[in-house]
């Protein structure tokens, strides 16, 4: 037998897999304390940003670049912004819904 190592395999990627997505083009995009428009702002993301998403949630119906959502990115721990101005390429949730 060879004392070679073999590498493992890469883990398989979940639905929860961390996945990082860009914001609309031209966009300083407000981040909210919660999923909706009611929320105050707790900071602005400048343009050209790109957000991970932390888990998902319904909220406040809000049209932007990327259609007409009610869905929320929790993007850190009270920070959250509508799903019509991140990218993701899907009119539905992508991520787990935040609990």
């Amino acid at each position: 037998m060879s004392a070679e190592s073999v590498a493992a395999p890469p883990a398989p990627m979940t639905a929860s897999a961390v996945r990082t997505y860009d914001v609309a083009p031209g966009v300083r995009l407000n981040v909210r304390s919660g999923p909706g428009t009611g929320y105050r702002v707790v900071r602005v993301l400048p343009e050209g940003a790109k957000v991970t998403l932390r888990c998902q949630s319904p909220g406040t119906t809000v049209t932007g670049p990327y259609g007409t959502t009610p869905i929320w990115d929790n993007i850190a721990n009270g920070e959250y912004v509508s799903d019509a101005y991140v990218h993701t390429g899907s009119d539905g949730y992508v991520t787990d819904r935040c609990d």
